[in-house]
């Protein structure tokens, strides 16, 4: 650091603890989630070097993994974490991947995006065959097959804690209410709107009107075959 050569070692351990011991030169501590190192300036900061301040992020992540989000087209994000997968596990080159991609993950609930765990960003930019970022100039030379459907990396890494919310399984009934407009997305009726009339959260299932029927007909389908379209305070 400045004109010393300072040798800097990452360990990563599992502790039982969250309470922190601190002791000799220090005089406090404390937890970081991985995805909120971004906004540290931790060590190497007086080298004038450009990206110096993102060092030890580097370090750390050949200890620990970060988890960053990839922007897909709407509708497409199963498909894109299966191919994912696919690359991952198939004959190609991107087999060598395997250690430092560690998990592929498509939350229902989000339309767009797909969140991957790995070391560094490099590795997610080579998975879905755009190394180099948005910049064509940066790409250029580089043997790789964009894979359809994935269009960029985010930048930053995605704080675990603004991730946790996605990971908790949730009743298919979850978020809707008696007078919500709803669409059937599946079955006989598909396409078709409906007033929910009432909610069964224990069998997830919605009761609800057909409307737009010459004879107004009553159904009970489960919460995952219907969509809500207007809500009861919109």
């Amino acid at each position: 650091m400045g004109r010393s050569l300072v040798d800097v070692m990452p360990i990563l351990v599992i502790s039982n603890t969250d309470e922190i011991d601190v002791k000799g030169r220090y005089t406090e501590g404390r937890w970081v989630d991985p995805g909120q190192l971004q906004e540290y300036r931790c060590i190497f900061s007086d080298i004038d070097m450009e990206g110096a301040d993102g060092l030890f992020k580097e370090m750390y992540g050949s200890v620990g993994s970060f988890l960053f989000i990839v922007k897909t087209a709407i509708g497409a994000e199963q498909r894109v974490a299966d191919e994912m997968y696919a690359r991952l596990h198939g004959s190609g080159s991107l087999t060598s991947l395997q250690n430092d991609i560690m998990s592929i993950l498509h939350p229902p609930t989000m339309r767009g995006y797909v969140f991957v765990e790995s070391s560094a960003l490099h590795h997610v930019e080579k998975l879905i065959g755009r190394s180099g970022g948005r910049d064509p100039k940066a790409r250029r030379g580089l043997n790789q097959t964009p894979l359809k459907n994935a269009k960029t990396v985010l930048p930053g890494e995605a704080p675990l804690q603004d991730i946790l919310p996605y990971l908790e399984p949730k009743a298919v009934t979850s978020g809707i209410e008696v007078g919500c407009i709803v669409e059937i997305v599946t079955g006989a009726f598909k396409g078709e709107k409906a007033r929910v009339i009432s909610v069964a959260e224990m069998k997830e299932e919605v009761s609800m009107e057909l409307y737009e029927q010459p004879i107004p007909m009553t159904l009970n389908m489960r919460g995952d075959h219907v969509r809500v379209v207007e809500r009861v305070d919109d």
